[in-house]
């Protein structure tokens, strides 16, 4: 008798892990840790323009912005990005305003090399300045549209790997050639990551940590079908949009049984959420998962000084504090007010220090997270079908006009 089945079925971790090490041969965001940055460093130091502008959407950008965001505050800089994702003209033309157009290099990335949104304001941008070989980069799959534009027009181009998607796609040449004229150190990226997947493959510290948080997840996901990501650093906002698009595109889709699944993202900045969204954490129902991501060393004594102000009696233990030292403990009594609750899931990142090798880290254990949830869930982690009705629909309406 032979027995066959296709329904949906949580499997134990080691079946997962076995999974995951399978897709290496196939998903390609596994690989980038690996790879050589001789090309891009050396292309990086030619590049004399002051403004970057980045023509993207998506995951073309998001990872880009999340690394840029969270290192700008500490770390000095010669060269600007500016990032040019919306097709809202105002916020093209507000965005432009910032720009000296003829000192500017124009970085064009999109996987597909027909995005609507980034060929659309490429087009604009080229009424406005000469596009040519001098301030164009391309970067996109060697064989689209955009990357024939470029080979044509003798532009430098650099390619997107076809098994890379784009929102897994921040350390391929995606984020690393922006990251890398800005003056950010991609070498220390990559390690952060490297780091990761060795210890999650070798079965080490991030194997338990991802392999037990994806368990509980998947484990408890009808009753617990929200997962907050609560960010204590404004320098993280980029980082919580980069996680959202990670989380919901790739988790929410419909597994091997036909059944719907849905782990709904949300990222909230501390302090500035406590007065909002927390109330519905501490008393909403309860259906939320939240991860405090802490950073360890903001490398800033900032100090709230003591006698500016009159008519503030009672607040004087506030004087002379850090505020690296207040966002903290902010972070540290919202933590322990859940914990007293007892009945939300929470845990606690730390991030040890702002820079390359640590917010490397963060995000690529979350990619290995998302891929590890996928599998458990039975789906296709990397593919996105729920998106391409509404690009056919569009771009149907536009050909009718």
């Amino acid at each position: 008798m032979q027995y066959t089945k296709s329904f949906y079925q949580i499997k134990s971790s080691e079946t997962i892990f076995e999974y995951v090490k399978k897709e290496i041969d196939t998903i390609g965001y596994y690989s980038l840790p690996l790879q050589d940055t001789k090309e891009i460093k050396e292309y990086a130091k030619s590049v004399k323009y002051s403004n970057i502008a980045i023509i993207g959407i998506g995951g073309s950008t998001l990872g880009t912005y999340a690394i840029y965001q969270f290192l700008k505050p500490t770390h000095e800089y010669s060269k600007e990005l500016h990032f040019f994702e919306s097709t809202d003209p105002t916020d093209i033309k507000l965005r432009l305003k910032k720009l000296d157009l003829n000192n500017t290099l124009f970085l064009v990335i999109s996987k597909s090399g027909t995005t609507i949104e980034t060929i659309s304001i490429f087009k604009y941008i080229a009424s406005l300045v000469k596009i040519d070989k001098n301030n164009c980069v391309i970067i996109s799959e060697n064989d689209s549209k955009l990357t024939q534009f470029a080979l044509k027009n003798g532009m430098k181009t650099f390619e997107i790997p076809k098994n890379v998607g784009g929102r897994f796609s921040v350390f391929s040449t995606v984020g690393l050639v922006p990251l890398a004229i800005l003056g950010v150190d991609i070498d220390s990226l990559l390690a952060g990551a490297r780091e990761v997947k060795n210890s999650f493959f070798e079965k080490k510290g991030y194997y338990e940590t991802i392999m037990e948080k994806a368990r509980f997840m998947v484990e408890n996901k009808n009753r617990f079908n929200i997962n907050v990501v609560f960010s204590y650093s404004a320098s993280l906002e980029g980082f919580n949009k980069w996680y959202i698009q990670l989380w919901g595109e790739s988790l929410g889709k419909i597994n091997i049984n036909g059944t719907k699944q849905a782990l709904t993202p949300i990222g909230l900045i501390g302090p500035v959420d406590q007065h909002s969204f927390l109330q519905l954490i501490a008393e909403g129902k309860r259906d939320k998962t939240v991860t405090f991501i802490k950073v360890a060393d903001f490398q800033d004594n900032t100090k709230i000084p003591s006698n500016t102000l009159d008519g503030f009696e009672g607040l004087e233990y506030i004087d002379n504090l850090e505020f690296s030292k207040l966002i903290d403990e902010q972070a540290n009594a919202t933590i322990e007010s859940i914990k007293q609750l007892a009945d939300i899931p929470y845990d606690v990142i730390t991030i040890n220090r702002v820079d390359e090798y640590n917010i490397a880290k963060l995000m690529f254990s979350y990619q290995l997270l998302t891929s590890v949830v996928g599998r458990f869930v039975q789906i296709n982690t990397y593919n996105q079908p729920g998106v391409e009705a509404g690009k056919i629909i569009l771009k149907e309406k536009l050909q009718k006009n």
